[in-house]
Order: C-alpha cells, then sequence, then structure tokens
C-alpha cells in the first residue's frame, strides 16, 4: 500500500515536470528606485544634493518540483532571494534620510487549493531590515502550513504592500548604509495528491520605489474616493452613508454616477492625445478589479462583420446621441441569433457576439500586451422580471434576484448589467422607476451611462416566456425595456474588467487627460 501511494505522488509530479520545467516561475529581479523619475531594473539615482540611493535584488527565486525533489513524506521545495535598499550620504553633510516603499506583485497566478479545506500549498515569507518576520500584509492571511510560517498566496493575484515610508538613514559619505528584506517563497509538500496544480504558474515581483505604487483599483479608492458623491463616486457599502441604504448595490463596490464624472482611461494605445476610439470609462471598482466599459459604441471594425452581426443602426432618431461617430455607420447586433433563424435562446454561452465579435474579433483586435490586462471574468447572466420591476424599485430586484444567479460564464469582455446603468444616475434619482418613460429625458444629463441609442446589456427577462429568449436593453429614450433575442440589432459597447495588478502610471480622469495604466 505504501509502495502504491509513493507511485502515484511520482506520478502527479512526472505530470507536472511534463506540461513544464519551471512550475512555479516566481521571478524577483524587478526593482524599482526613483528619487525623481521612476526607474527599472538594477539602478541608482543622485539627487542633486548628491545622496545616493539603490535599489538590488541578489537573485531570482527558482522553484522546479520534480520526482526527486518531492516526494511522498519529503521536505517542502524553497527558494530565498534578498533585496537591498542602500543608501550613502552626500560629502557635504554626511548625513542623509529617506523612505521607501517595498511591494510584492503577483502578476498572475493559476493555482488553486487541492483539498477541500484550502491547505495553504504556496507560502511566502518576508523578513524586514531587523530580522523581524513580516506579520501583516493588508488583502494575505498569515499562516502556518508544512511547518512554514508566511502569507498564503496559493490563489492570489495583486499588488501588496509589504511597507510603506520605511526609513533609511546614512550617516557617511563613504559607507554604505544596508537594509535587507528576505524574501522566501515555500512550495508546501502536502500528504494529498496535489495533481490538479500540475501545469500551473505562478509569477510574481519584489518592487521597492521611493514613492507609492498603486493598482488604477487602488488610487481610484485611495486618492479619488473622499466620501459618497464627491467627485461622483459612491461606495455600495450597504449602510447609506450618502442615501438611502435599501437603494445600494450592498456589495462594497465603488461606482461612478451623475452627470459627467472624470472617470476616463485611454485603453489599446499609447498615443497622446487618445485617440476617441480608444476611450473608455470606469463603471466602478469591484474587490480589486475595475470594470471599463467603451466610451462610444464599437463598430464594425472592432467587432466585425460576421457572428451576430445586424447592419447599421436602422433607428431613425439621433437626437440624444452623445458619441462621436458617424451615427449613419453605426453597426449593430443581434443579442444572441446564433441559429440565424430568429429562433435563438437566451443562453448566453450560445451568443455569437458572446464568442465570436466580443470574445474573438475585439479581443484580438487590441493586440496581446492590452489583451494580457483583462481579467478573465465570471459573468453572470443576471435576470430580471420586469412585471415585477413595474411594481418596486428595479435597483433593490435586480441586486436580490442577481445573488441567486446560477449561470456564469467566464470570458474577458461582456456587457454592463441593467444595474451599471441605473446606478449611473445620480443617487437622487436610485429610486425612480425607469420602466416608464414619465420624466426619464430630464434625468438623462445626469447619467453618464446614457449614450443615447439602444443598446443590449446583459441582463434577460426571466419572466417572459417568449420561445427566443428575451433581453434586456436600453431604449434611445433612457428607458429599459425587453426584446426578443434576435429581434433586432442594437448598439454595443464592450465592457470588461481589468486585472488585479494593473498599475495606474498618470492621468486626472478628465477626457482630455484620461487615466494611463502601465503595460
Amino acid at each position: 500500500m505504501e509502495e502504491q501511494k509513493l507511485d502515484n505522488k511520482r506520478k502527479t509530479i512526472l505530470i507536472i515536470v511534463a506540461v513544464l520545467t519551471l512550475t512555479i516561475g516566481v521571478s524577483l529581479a524587478y526593482i524599482i528606485a526613483s528619487l525623481q523619475d521612476e526607474a527599472r531594473g538594477n539602478a541608482s539615482v543622485t539627487s542633486d544634493t548628491v545622496d545616493l540611493l539603490k535599489f538590488e535584488i541578489d537573485k531570482d527565486i527558482n522553484l522546479n518540483p520534480n520526482q526527486f525533489n518531492v516526494t511522498e513524506g519529503g521536505e517542502n521545495l524553497l527558494d530565498t532571494s534578498v533585496g537591498k535598499a542602500i543608501l550613502r550620504a552626500n560629502s557635504t553633510n554626511d548625513n542623509a534620510t529617506y523612505n521607501y516603499y517595498v511591494y510584492f506583485q503577483i502578476n498572475s497566478n493559476d493555482y488553486i487549493y487541492t483539498t477541500t479545506e484550502q491547505t495553504p500549498e504556496i507560502v511566502l515569507t518576508i523578513t524586514d531590515p531587523e530580522g523581524n518576520p513580516v506579520t501583516n500584509i493588508s488583502g494575505l492571511d498569515y499562516v502556518t502550513s508544512g511547518g512554514v510560517s508566511g502569507f498564503d498566496i496559493t490563489t492570489k493575484s495583486g499588488l501588496y504592500t509589504v511597507a510603506e515610508l520605511y526609513e533609511i538613514t546614512s550617516g557617511s559619505s563613504v559607507q554604505d548604509t544596508i537594509q535587507y528584506w528576505t524574501f522566501t517563497v515555500s512550495f508546501i509538500n502536502l500528504d494529498t495528491n496535489q495533481h490538479e496544480n500540475g501545469g500551473k504558474t505562478l509569477e510574481g515581483e519584489v518592487i521597492l520605489s521611493s514613492e507609492p505604487i498603486y493598482t488604477l483599483a487602488n488610487y481610484i479608492i485611495e486618492n479619488v474616493y473622499v466620501e459618497d458623491g464627491v467627485n461622483g463616486l459612491y461606495y455600495h457599502d450597504g449602510e447609506g452613508t450618502y442615501t438611502n441604504a435599501e437603494l445600494e448595490a450592498g456589495d462594497n463596490s465603488y461606482r461612478y454616477s451623475g452627470a459627467n464624472p472624470n472617470n476616463y482611461v485611454c485603453f489599446g494605445t499609447d498615443e497622446n492625445p487618445c485617440p476617441v476610439d480608444n476611450l473608455y470609462r470606469i463603471i466602478g471598482v469591484f474587490g480589486d478589479n475595475v470594470k471599463l466599459i467603451k466610451y462610444d459604441y464599437a463598430d464594425s471594425n472592432l467587432l466585425g462583420t460576421d457572428g451576430d452581426y445586424y447592419g447599421n443602426y436602422l433607428f431613425d432618431d439621433s437626437s440624444l446621441y452623445r458619441g462621436q461617430h458617424n451615427f449613419a455607420q453605426l453597426a449593430t447586433y443581434y443579442w444572441n441569433n446564433s441559429d440565424g433563424m430568429n429562433y435563438s435562446s437566451d443562453d448566453w454561452a450560445d451568443s455569437r457576439l458572446n464568442t465570436v465579435n466580443l470574445n474573438t474579433n475585439f479581443i484580438n483586435s487590441l493586440g496581446h500586451k492590452w489583451m494580457e490586462t483583462i481579467y478573465d471574468n465570471n459573468w453572470i447572466l443576471s435576470k430580471v422580471t420586469v412585471v415585477v420591476n413595474t411594481e418596486k424599485n428595479a435597483h433593490g430586484v435586480f441586486v436580490d434576484e442577481f445573488d441567486n444567479n446560477e449561470d456564469i460564464y467566464t470570458s474577458k469582455v461582456g456587457l454592463m448589467y441593467i444595474s451599471d446603468y441605473l446606478y449611473g444616475f445620480d443617487s437622487n434619482y436610485w429610486s425612480n422607476n425607469y420602466m416608464d418613460s414619465g420624466d426619464v429625458i430630464d434625468d438623462l444629463a445626469d447619467n453618464w451611462l446614457f449614450m443615447g441609442l439602444a443598446e443590449y446589456v446583459l441582463t434577460i427577462d426571466d419572466g417572459n416566456i417568449h420561445p427566443q429568449g428575451v433581453a434586456i436593453y436600453i431604449h434611445w429614450e433612457g428607458i429599459w425595456a425587453n426584446m426578443p433575442v434576435s429581434h433586432f440589432g442594437l448598439a454595443i459597447r464592450p465592457t470588461f474588467y481589468l486585472n488585479s495588478n494593473v498599475q495606474y502610471a498618470s492621468g486626472d480622469g478628465s477626457i482630455d487627460n484620461p487615466y494611463r495604466i502601465e503595460i
């Protein structure tokens, strides 16, 4: 029996090695030294006062589990790298003091827990310059697994702050002051079958910087959000800090609302000024991910004339259109006309708008480096019952029903939900029922998400028994309504979430100075 268990363990490791030679590709050779402009690599920067501050990493961390070093009952596999902050004072004063930041960033991570108990399988241990273990990092749990104490990073990704404004002082112009940060990554050799992690990779890096580093999500939360309503940003904690708590999403998201907040992002290009077709806007921050929607409707150059392409925009009224395209040449698409015979369903997985136009044509138009910044999201096919919503506030019903949806589709690109659109209105209008036209035209000036044309959203009418299935769409008059999924082609705005590690680079979010991200 023991021999059989050992054979199974060896087979598991052999599977991992057969897929890739470096299962844990953790590179820690990425540093930042900055006193003036940001610098990357093993670099030094000399200030005007001739103080010298630099950062170094002694080596990469490499872990290569195989049948020889990971066996049943054997040791954990680990590797260590040391980061150094080095300061030398100028010869005039023989004294210098600076502060710097230390981060650990996980750029990508495919690992999962292979046990039902979610036992940590990759552990990060950090020791500060005083020789003390770092035990508190926001967003990470400090654990002990396989005899190793540290932070569980088995399934984690994103930017994590190890130290802020850490002080380094030098009293000499001839001798360096050196502070050492020790990083150890351990692959925990469990006594269970870990074959589900075969072929997985984790890529991370250490960042030392004299300036704070922000992900775009953290920048919005820490620098733009002040209190509900300021800068058009609302924190939906369900406690009603600005408005009635019952009207909030209650999902701890930060959402932009109102007439025209500064939430523009230039995406897909480094050109300056940013071309109109590369302008996107931030719907909000959801967890660690920023959710973007295309500022203007996508044309056929981006989405193609295959898939669920319908043709040019067919409605005549363009008086409310806020975009900058040639109105007569705007492309439209069915929500789902997958069989081409007007008998399609409301199954988003079958939609060629989903599989072809959004997640093939649009994705390919971006190019690889931009495509890699987009998160593989679990899109929920949200469901509302129009009959109920005519009697009750749409937001409350939507949020209640949203939590119970079970139709989930994983892809990079989708559409906004109807709740995204409704929360785009100024908070004073969140109790309004926009199933009725009423005074909606007057309210539209206070909803930045309204662009003036009929467009589909990723929401269906769960109470309609039409054989084709019925999708929800935003009417060109601003109300929301329903339509069979293959009845007409409507305008489309691709929507997606950025990866949690996407860093803020510059910009104030205005249309003339949109946010830029690091690529």
